[in-house]
């Protein structure tokens, strides 16, 4: 990655980092996303949160999605496996609220 695209990188989380309520967010991923992009990150959401209950298995959170069984382990893989952690804080700071 060049200095510049880590540069912007860096601007986009800040100008995520500012936004304040849902619809906000909203707003500006209408801005920046194509809808599929949009149904893509609602699939993935969705997937982390079906796997953090841990009453479903990858076939049943597949077709409840709609997303493939691929999906399904990819978003395990990154919800209990890699060191990001991102599904991780958003899930246990919605838990606590």
């Amino acid at each position: 990655m060049t200095a510049n695209s880590k540069k912007n990188e860096t601007a986009l989380y800040e100008a995520i980092g500012a936004l304040k309520t849902p619809d906000e967010i909203r707003r500006f991923m209408a801005d920046l996303c194509t809808p599929g992009e949009i149904k893509s990150f609602a699939e993935r959401w969705a997937i982390a949160r079906l796997l953090d209950q841990g009453q479903s298995g990858y076939r049943e959170i597949a077709l409840e999605t709609g997303s493939s069984t691929t999906t399904v382990a990819r978003v395990s893989r990154f919800l209990k496996q890699e060191n990001y952690q991102g599904y991780r804080i958003v899930l246990d700071r919605l838990k606590s609220k």
